[in-house]
């Protein structure tokens, strides 16, 4: 009996091929900022303050550069989840007025 160590590679199918997220094509419609009613959401994660902006209905590049902004205007970090912008401390009023000034809307 002869031991043998690896992998046994029998067969000719082995998909080696990579998942692209950046190719991903997302389902959702874009929308005009002027027409979008984004909302706020106030979260604590770990005792530290986190506020969401949200519903974006716009390409990765522009809420990118939503991003950028915030975080150049407001001084703190953020990430994109989704549609959602998160950004870290309690910070709605800042971001409100930013992004008022720049053409967007929001529920009343």
């Amino acid at each position: 009996m002869i031991f043998e160590m690896g992998a046994k590679l029998d067969g000719d199918d082995f998909n080696t091929s990579k998942n692209d997220k950046k190719n991903k094509t997302s389902s959702i419609k874009e929308i005009p900022k002027n027409q979008h009613q984004l909302v706020f959401t106030y979260e604590k994660r770990k005792g530290k303050p986190v506020t969401l902006v949200g519903r974006f209905n716009i390409s990765e590049k522009q809420k990118k550069d939503i991003l950028k902004l915030l975080k150049k205007k407001l001084a703190c970090g953020g990430a994109i989840k989704e549609e959602w912008i998160e950004l870290q401390g309690d910070v709605k009023d800042k971001i409100k007025t930013t992004l008022e000034l720049d053409g967007w809307k929001f529920k009343k």
